[in-house]
């Protein structure tokens, strides 16, 4: 082992965010000699909890990890998900789902949507979302696993991820963790000891009086970012501006309402309701601009739209939509919420752990901590953020809601430099392009901008080389392909029963 390896790896909290990193770092890296993985939290200090949603990508972090996918359905009460379905966010009465997977087929050498927006230029009305299986599938709560094996099956290319309950997740990796030899020390931090000419984090004292030391330290502490920010100054960039909603309301109920394999998402006057159905309760919350709406009447407004009793006091959560401006500084790297905060419209949250704990893996430092390599995660960081950021305002700007002052702030911000790029050229002729690594995919965007009312003014000129009525033939199979592959498809909570789930509903806390 070199000399300046890393020995010593402690995180700072733990929560989702927390025992990811632990399963993940000691997943990688666990064989290393000698290194020793240390996690320290305190059962005085409660975890936000809320990130219950996820997209297709969760899938990877687990198969990394070598879980089972039906033994983490089983243990961590999950349901599967299709997509998000959006209501009321274009004008009050409309709704649409942004799915997993895609729309169509590609023909002519370019995407199925220009085809379709032709069909449309003809008279043919159908929705976008009739050439979803995703979609069909999701609102008919069905739910069957992607077969590859058929690449002429709109199955093929079906994606899916979870929702699940947070709490059970992590105590789900912490017990993973612990068994490849993870340490977890319980104790409250009362001071943080800095070293030599460069700063760097060399202990964390405990109110105990003990001392945890360490090489390299990983903030999963939320918020408050008690390494990251409280110790090393990172810094923080405020998108207010942009996404006006810092605070929210979160409360699970009972079972009730349909249970199709979608996270929901109601527009309502000053933010907007999650609804995430899982085997035993329905995750519920209200996200809101503080500006527009009390406090005491988004509460009322939550607890008066939940499709169940509810089982606990309205729980509230303040943040600030944004990052910290270096997510890695010194020896100290942040991840979950102490590295920032995007409300979690579109799921994300669980997403940028992931995406984090891969680039520390990517780059995992020596002793030295090579400053171009942290400022190479740094900048990867901050791209990450910016991307889903104008997907997030995307929601909001592309709006024709006047109904309240909230929404009339949304409707006519001036939406951030690459947003206003991709909308100019989605409004000329229907361009959708994915910038580099983006997260979100071509049919994510269109999705939304279609979803929300965007009407291309032309095509590519491409479509015109099938026939008219040959494309209004091709699209009419297509949905009709999709319909009858949805029609096949097991009810999901059949395949939950298959797998041995059974949904045990909770009382009301007491």
């Amino acid at each position: 082992m070199r000399a300046n390896a890393i020995r010593r790896v402690v995180i700072v909290g733990g929560g989702t965010a927390g025992w990811m990193a632990a399963a993940g770092i000691a997943r990688v890296m666990g064989e290393m000699p000698h290194l020793s993985i240390e996690l320290v939290e305190s059962d005085e200090i409660g975890t936000v909890g809320v990130g219950e949603a996820t997209i297709p990508q969760i899938g990877l972090f687990n198969a990394m990890l070598g879980i089972d996918e039906a033994d983490f359905v089983r243990e961590t009460r999950a349901t599967y998900k299709l997509g998000i379905e959006f209501v009321d966010w274009t004008r009050l009465g409309d709704r649409y789902v942004h799915p997993f997977g895609f729309y169509g087929i590609d023909m002519k050498g370019i995407q199925f949507h220009h085809h379709w927006l032709k069909a449309r230029a003809l008279g043919d009305r159908t929705p976008l979302d009739a050439y979803s299986l995703a979609v069909v599938a999701g609102l008919r709560s069905k739910f069957a696993h992607p077969r590859p094996d058929q690449p002429n099956s709109p199955l093929s290319k079906l994606g899916y991820a979870f929702q699940f309950d947070a709490g059970l997740y992590a105590r789900y990796l912490r017990r993973l963790a612990e068994g490849w030899g993870v340490t977890r020390t319980e104790g409250r931090i009362v001071d943080v000891e800095r070293g030599g000419e460069n700063g760097h984090v060399t202990a964390l004292v405990l109110q105990s009086g003990s001392r945890i030391e360490g090489d390299l330290f990983v903030d999963c502490s939320g918020f408050r970012g008690i390494l990251i920010e409280e110790v090393m100054g990172a810094g923080f960039e405020d998108w207010t501006a942009w996404l006006p909603c810092d605070r929210a309301y979160a409360v699970p109920c009972e079972l009730g309402g349909d249970d199709h394999p979608l996270t929901r998402s109601t527009a309502r006057g000053a933010g907007w309701q999650w609804r995430i159905p899982l085997q035993h309760r329905i995750g519920n919350g209200y996200v809101y601009s503080s500006a527009h709406i009390s406090d005491d009447e988004a509460a009322a407004t939550l607890l008066a739209n939940l499709d169940g009793a509810p089982l606990a006091e309205p729980r509230q959560l303040r943040f600030r939509a944004g990052h910290r401006r270096r997510a890695w500084v010194g020896n100290v790297v942040a991840l979950g919420l102490a590295g920032g905060f995007l409300e979690p419209l579109e799921s994300t949250s669980i997403h940028l752990v992931q995406s984090g704990i891969a680039r520390l893996m990517t780059l995992f430092p020596t002793k030295d901590f090579d400053q171009v390599e942290i400022d190479r995660f740094n900048e990867e960081s901050v791209q990450d953020y910016i991307d889903i950021r104008d997907f997030l305002v995307l929601h909001y700007k592309a709006t024709e809601r006047n109904d309240t002052p909230f929404w009339d702030y949304c409707r006519t911000l001036e939406p951030p430099a690459g947003l206003a790029q991709k909308l100019a050229m989605f409004e000329r002729n229907g361009r959708v392009f994915r910038e580099g690594n983006e997260l979100f995919t071509e049919t994510s965007w269109l999705s939304v901008m279609v979803g929300q009312g965007l009407e291309p003014r032309g095509y590519h000129p491409a479509a015109d080389l099938l026939p008219e009525e040959e494309t209004l033939t091709r699209l009419r199979h297509i949905r009709e392909v999709v319909a009858g592959t949805a029609d096949a498809m097991p009810l999901q909570q059949d395949h939950l029963r298959r797998i041995g789930c059974a949904a045990t509903p909770l009382r009301r806390a007491s």
